[in-house]
């Protein structure tokens, strides 16, 4: 990759004048909800550009108006909604940084991290203030707590309703202008501090490839406090995308919204993606008009690939995978088309991104591996992070240079192409590739919903698998599927909702083997399996 260039270095990506620009560039734009949004529900589902320009305008000024100063740093912790995009996008308007927290974290954690951020301010609502947050201290680990509504103990931003608006503040684009936090696998998030050059150069290339479906309309499901998601954001209101924002994922509830808006853009996460496999041939076509799929966050099916792609009406439609972490943001990138997804090889994740990142592959001593050799996956990118938020010491030891660990096993071909074996810490010695076998067993099972191969007490591989609707597991079909496979213990068949994930959907598979260890679990056969 080349070396960094001053012209570069100057350039910015903020989040505050996201939605004016847009609104004044494309007017009035359609943006549809699927709930009502919890600072202004009288609004209703039908939005526009520029009326999502003015929120952002009123709560800026009404967060001014309330004492947050540039700087500072504002927590949003609150129900899942796209008022945490409208909340993040005020407090960048202002000059604040943006701290997102995802809804779905327990309260315990969020109070370490409040505490981590040195009295911050708070943005929540009644539902995390009386249900997760309720056994936590909050008013000791703030500077005061705003909420959307009329939370106990708390400033209703209604009160500042009226407030007069605000010029934006620009900060310098080295400075830290958004904090979101690591998946938190395996132990406590990690608190991500982004910079507006640094997110810059992560929206240079997502712009070039998003370019082909300019203006389509776009249907995203998504965490909403993932950098992943501003980045998209500001490619879709840059070409004036017409937006459909999904936050109930299921297909009885999402099918009939894709099937009405018609999309040509969708991008979720890979296990919602999996999910919508049910939609291939719902009701109205869904996905019929889908020119472009995108997947981020975590390697998806080749058998989802394949259903997701069959499932469009379109002359030529594809699907983009993009491989990467919040630390370092997308690093490699890989296209699939209905003739190459169906000899795809699940484990290939792509080239890195020409003249943003490079990848290489490190043996045990730091050195370069040869082609073929598998070793760390360590990267290079104009888009890392500034550091860990109190953890610096942590942020260093995963860098080798200017080369960012990724906390992965993989190997490149002889042409550059990268693939992925596995998280280092999920390996198991029995087992070559945990994620190679369960792309295998997802294409072998049209039944299965998910299957997670983790280490078990003994460090045996045990497979924990997930039905559609919940049907209990066929052991006949199972060993046939698994006959030529490497030993593994007796499938353990859990509910999806049961598994421990992120925010994205993740599967926190330590967590996983935390569970199995430390408590009996059933077995398939014990759960019924014929």
């Amino acid at each position: 990759m080349p070396p960094s260039q001053p012209l570069l270095f100057d350039r910015g990506f903020y989040l505050g004048p996201l939605f004016r620009q847009a609104a004044d560039r494309h007017g009035a734009v359609p943006v549809t909800l699927d709930r009502p949004l919890d600072v202004h529900p009288g609004l209703g589902l039908d939005l526009t550009y520029p009326l999502l320009a003015a929120l952002v305008d009123d709560l800026a000024g009404r967060l001014w108006e309330a004492g947050v100063r540039p700087s500072e740093h504002v927590v949003v912790h609150k129900s899942d909604n796209l008022d945490i995009v409208l909340l993040a996008c005020a407090v960048s308007h202002i000059g604040a940084v943006p701290v997102l927290l995802s809804p779905g974290l327990q309260g315990p954690v969020v109070g370490r991290l409040l505490q981590r951020l040195n009295e911050p301010w708070l943005i929540t609502d009644r539902a995390k203030l009386t249900g997760p947050l309720k056994d936590i201290e909050v008013a000791g680990l703030v500077r005061r707590t705003l909420s959307v509504d009329d939370a106990p103990a708390a400033v209703p931003l209604d009160k500042y309703a009226g407030a007069p608006l605000h010029a934006p503040v620009r900060l310098h684009p080295r400075e830290p202008a958004l904090i979101t936090h690591s998946s938190g696998t395996t132990g406590d998030p990690k608190l991500a501090v982004h910079c507006a050059n640094t997110m810059w150069n992560r929206l240079v290339p997502q712009k070039a490839m998003g370019w082909p479906t300019r203006g389509e309309t776009a249907a995203l499901h998504l965490s909403f406090v993932h950098s992943r998601f501003y980045h998209l954001l500001g490619v879709l209101l840059h070409f004036g995308s017409p937006l459909l924002f999904i936050t109930d994922p299921e297909p009885a509830a999402a099918g009939p919204l894709l099937a009405r808006h018609r999309p040509g853009i969708v991008e979720t996460h890979p296990n919602t993606f999996v999910l919508w496999e049910e939609l291939a041939d719902a009701p109205g076509a869904p996905l019929a008009r889908v020119r472009s799929y995108s997947s981020t966050f975590d390697a998806i099916h080749p058998r989802t690939v394949q259903r997701l792609l069959g499932a469009s009406n379109r002359r030529s439609p594809w699907l983009m995978q993009l491989y990467g972490q919040s630390e370092t943001g997308p690093v490699a990138f890989q296209w699939y088309t209905r003739r190459s997804a169906a000899r795809a090889d699940g484990r290939r994740v792509g080239i890195g991104i020409p003249g943003f990142t490079g990848v290489r592959i490190a043996d045990n001593g730091g050195r370069r591996a040869r082609p073929g050799t598998a070793g760390r996956i360590e990267a290079r990118t104009r888009g890392r992070i500034l550091t860990y938020l109190g953890a610096q010491k942590q942020y260093d030891r995963q860098l080798d240079g200017h080369w960012w660990q990724m906390g992965d096993m993989g190997y490149r071909n002889r042409w550059g192409a990268l693939y992925l074996i596995d998280r280092e810490i999920d390996q198991i010695d029995a087992v070559h590739s945990n994620l190679e076998i369960e792309d295998m067993l997802m294409s072998r099972l049209g039944e299965l919903r998910e299957v997670v191969i983790v280490p078990g007490a003994d460090r045996e591989p045990v497979p924990v698998v997930c039905l559609r609707r919940e049907e209990p597991l066929d052991l006949r079909r199972w060993r046939e599927a698994t006959a030529d496979l490497p030993a593994m213990a007796d499938p353990r068949q859990w509910r999806f909702e049961d598994l421990p994930m992120t925010s994205t959907w993740k599967v926190k598979r330590v967590e996983i083997t935390r569970m199995l260890t430390g408590s009996a679990t059933v077995t398939a056969d014990s759960a019924g399996g014929a």
